[in-house]
């Protein structure tokens, strides 16, 4: 994700990138790049990735990580940037360290670890076969007011994961999403113009992703979404709004983005 940003940024041949929605928040922690927010926008939200915390029995909560050894999967992965973020965001000063996944989850049944961190999409393979009994658990993730300017709410329940998560229960925890970073080109540039042509076709032939041959992870997608702390390619923004208008977005799509215009003070006919 990182690297997708600095491209966008400093390429010439690149406009469009797929990054986490939470490279952007952390990039401005660490101050990876100057006028961030300025010179990075996005098209459109894909889909969402989960957060499993899977922690030892005695660990309860997240606070009980504080000074205990967790794994973030290796050094430079999204799952050891959403991390960084959650923890920076929630206080807690963790030992991180940067095994593999299978690796870390042999050290957790061990008990060499106190949790372990991992960025998928539910239902993950890594936690297939672990048996309840060993007193593996998830940690919730409450979104709070920090984690809300970045991350979706989410859970996971017993369909997901029916060894660890007893029948009707669910865990709280956050999402991040993938989105379609683009370069905030002004309006008119020649630039902005190839990009709001791809914006136009990418948006009208959307069904197309759909079809059975297509990833099944198409069906989430909801063009309208909205990504906390970033701003949408002006371009995307209108083409949207003149469905919704017009009435031919669907009506999970004209909700979300009507919605949107309200937090924003708006309404369809100021776009």
């Amino acid at each position: 994700s990182l690297q997708n940003i600095s491209d966008i940024m400093l390429l010439k041949g690149i406009d469009v990138g797929i990054v986490q929605s939470d490279a952007m928040a952390y990039s401005r922690r660490k101050r990876q790049f100057p006028r961030l927010d300025q010179s990075i926008q996005y098209i459109a939200k894909l889909y969402d990735e989960e957060v499993h915390i899977l922690a030892r029995k005695d660990v309860a909560r997240l606070d009980d990580l504080a000074g205990q050894k967790v794994n973030v999967d290796v050094s430079g992965s999204g799952t050891s940037m959403t991390t960084s973020v959650v923890f920076d965001a929630l206080g807690i000063a963790a030992q991180l360290t940067n095994d593999d996944q299978r690796t870390a989850l042999e050290k957790l049944k061990r008990g060499e670890i106190a949790a372990l961190t991992y960025v998928a999409g539910k239902p993950t393979k890594l936690f297939d076969g672990i048996s309840g009994d060993t007193g593996l658990h998830f940690l919730p993730v409450e979104l709070t007011k920090p984690l809300l300017e970045t991350y979706l709410p989410a859970h996971l329940g017993h369909a997901d994961y029916g060894s660890l998560i007893p029948d009707g229960a669910t865990v709280e925890t956050i999402a991040v999403g993938s989105v379609m970073a683009v370069f905030a080109w002004t309006p008119g540039h020649e630039r902005y113009n190839h990009v709001a042509r791809f914006v136009d076709a990418f948006f009208s032939k959307f069904q197309l992703f759909l079809q059975p041959q297509r990833h099944p992870k198409w069906k989430d997608v909801n063009l309208a979404a909205q990504v906390p702390g970033w701003t949408r390619f002006p371009a995307a923004t209108v083409w949207l709004a003149r469905q919704a208008d017009a009435g031919t977005a669907g009506a999970g799509m004209q909700t979300d983005f009507v919605a949107f215009l309200s937090r924003q003070g708006g309404s369809l006919s100021d776009v």
